[in-house]
């Protein structure tokens, strides 16, 4: 391989977050409707015959499919299908910050007005119910964050005589904060309550 060839390679690659072609994509929608005392965060209790956590609190979102044109179009085709109401109603989709889960997934948050929060209907086979929390109350009341520590454990044939140290190598442990919002006996948690979290902060800004 020559120079130019190299050049050539380098000039038409274009960057992305090493190993994110392997990451599995997800986008996720944080509804806001507007009642008589203010606006409202919606949330979702996935239902109980959903195979992956069931019974747990989110935000409509699911992962991108290859027809999605885009991470947008995913989060805005997620939310009409869960909760029941048609693309026209949502309004003001305004992306957030993505985030990168430790366990290989890209999140792709968004927030949206649904206008006309009277014509939702719940899809039964994913959502078992649905319940709103006033924003001032996320305002107000900041998250408890709680750590989660990762153990560090090299299987049975790692070539410990291939790095300096060998089994005493002082490997560097992370940990995981794991936020969690109380409301009214719901208990909102992981990375829903981080999405949550993150939009509260640009509120505050």
């Amino acid at each position: 391989m020559n120079l130019k060839l190299v050049q050539s390679k380098l000039k038409s690659h274009t960057p992305s977050i090493l190993g994110s072609d392997k990451f599995s994509k997800y986008a996720v929608m944080v509804p806001l409707i507007k009642k008589e005392d203010g606006i409202h965060v919606l949330f979702e209790v996935r239902s109980l015959q959903l195979r992956r956590q069931p019974g747990e609190i989110c935000f409509p979102g699911g992962r991108i499919d290859p027809e999605d044109v885009d991470e947008k179009s995913a989060a805005i085709r997620e939310t009409t299908e869960e909760l029941g109401i048609s693309s026209d109603t949502l309004s003001e989709v305004f992306p957030l910050d993505f985030m990168i889960s430790p366990f290989g997934m890209m999140i792709y948050p968004f927030a949206a007005i649904i206008e006309s929060p009277e014509m939702i209907q719940p899809n039964p086979a994913e959502v078992g119910e649905i319940f709103t929390v006033p924003l001032t109350y996320f305002i107000e009341n900041a998250p408890a964050i709680y750590n989660i520590h990762f153990k560090v454990e090299p299987e049975e044939n790692f070539p410990f005589d291939l790095i300096v140290g060998g089994e005493n190598y002082n490997w560097r442990t992370r940990a995981l904060d794991e936020y969690f919002y109380l409301y009214e006996q719901k208990a909102i948690w992981g990375l829903t309550a981080k999405i949550l979290s993150h939009f509260i902060e640009i509120m505050k800004k």
